[in-house]
C-alpha cells in the first residue's frame, strides 16, 4: 500500500485495469466509464467516501469536506492518493453526517461558508443533492462545489436539480485548451475534451451561480497557443466567462510532484513567470494579445 508520499508504480490490486495515474505508457481512458467504476468504490446508497472535514484558508476561510475518487487523472493534481486509490482511503458518510461534520467545523472557526472539494464531488448524485437540501435549509450562506464538469456536462438534469437550491456556487475547473493536451494532462480520451464546455453551457442555461477556473496561468504547463484557444472557446460561449476566469499555476505538493514524475513531465522550480490575466480587449485582437507570451 502506498504512503501519502510515494505510491508503488508496480502495485497491482483486485480492481484490475482501474486507472490510477498517468504514465508515458498509459492508454487513454473513457472518463465516463471511470466515473461509473469509481462510484462503485466511493458511493454506497446515499453514502459517500470522505477523508476529512476541517476549515481551510481559501475563499476567506471555509469549512471543507474532502471527497475520495475522481474520473480524471490530472498530472498536476494536488489531491492526496485517495484520488488514485479510493478503495484504500476514507470512510462512508451519509449526507446528514457530512452536513453535521461541516457544521461542526464551521462553528468552531466561526465561518459561514461550506465546501466540498478533494477529488470529484459530483460522483454520487443522490448523496450530493441530499446534502444540498440540508445546506439550503441551514444558516450558512454559501456552498462552494468544485468540479471538473464531466458529470454536469453529460447530465443536464443534474445541473437543473442543483439550480433548485439557493446556496451553491460551482467552481468548474478546465484542464486544457485542445483535445490533444487534454489527453496528455488528464489521461482521458480526446473525445471527452468537449464535455466540460457542455457543462458550462448547462450551468448557464439553468442559471446556476458559477465561475470557471483553469490551469492556464502557468507557461510551464500551457503554451501561449493552447491558452489562446482555451480563452477563445470561453469567449465564444460567453465573454463574461473570460472576465471572471480564475487562472491557476502548478503548486509543488508532494502528490503533484510524484504525479508529474510518473507522467514524465519535467517542470523547472521555482516558477519564474506567469501569464498576464486574461481579459477581453476593447477592440478585438483577442488572440494576438493572448499569444504574446508570459510576463516575468
Amino acid at each position: 500500500m502506498p504512503n501519502l508520499g510515494q505510491p508503488d508504480p508496480t502495485d497491482k490490486t483486485s480492481l484490475g485495469n482501474y486507472s490510477r495515474y498517468v504514465t508515458p505508457f498509459s492508454p487513454p481512458f473513457d472518463p465516463l466509464q471511470l466515473a461509473i467504476e469509481t462510484e462503485k468504490i466511493v458511493c454506497h446508497h446515499d453514502e459517500r467516501k470522505y477523508t476529512g472535514f476541517y476549515v481551510t484558508g481559501v475563499y476567506g476561510r471555509i469549512a471543507t469536506g474532502y471527497s475520495c475518487g475522481c474520473c480524471l487523472r490530472c498530472v498536476f493534481c494536488w489531491v492526496d492518493w485517495s484520488r488514485d486509490f479510493p478503495e484504500r482511503f476514507g470512510q462512508f458518510y451519509s449526507p446528514t453526517v457530512v452536513f453535521k461534520r461541516l457544521r461542526e467545523a464551521a462553528n468552531r472557526a466561526k465561518v459561514k461558508k461550506l465546501r466540498i472539494s478533494g477529488a470529484e464531488p459530483t460522483l454520487g448524485k443522490v448523496h450530493l443533492l441530499s446534502l444540498l437540501e440540508q445546506v439550503d435549509r441551514s444558516e450558512f450562506n454559501t456552498f462552494i462545489l468544485e468540479t471538473n464538469g464531466m458529470l454536469f456536462g453529460i447530465d443536464s438534469d443534474y445541473v437543473e436539480q442543483v439550480a433548485r437550491f439557493s446556496k451553491p456556487h460551482v467552481r468548474i475547473s478546465l484542464k486544457a485548451g485542445t483535445p490533444e493536451d487534454f489527453t496528455r494532462k488528464t489521461g482521458a480520451n480526446q473525445e471527452s475534451f468537449e464535455i466540460p464546455f457542455q457543462a458550462i453551457r448547462n450551468l448557464l442555461r439553468h442559471k446556476v451561480s458559477f465561475h470557471v477556473a483553469a490551469m492556464s496561468a502557468d507557461p510551464r504547463i500551457m503554451s501561449p497557443e493552447e491558452r489562446g484557444k482555451l480563452i477563445q472557446r470561453l469567449a465564444d460561449i460567453d465573454p463574461r466567462l473570460v472576465s471572471n476566469l480564475e487562472e491557476e499555476v502548478v503548486d509543488p505538493y508532494k502528490t503533484t510532484l510524484a504525479r508529474l514524475r510518473y507522467a514524465g513531465v519535467k517542470l523547472d522550480w521555482p516558477l519564474k513567470q506567469i501569464y498576464s490575466p486574461a481579459r477581453l480587449p476593447e477592440k478585438g485582437e483577442f488572440l494576438r494579445r493572448l499569444l504574446s507570451g508570459p510576463k516575468a
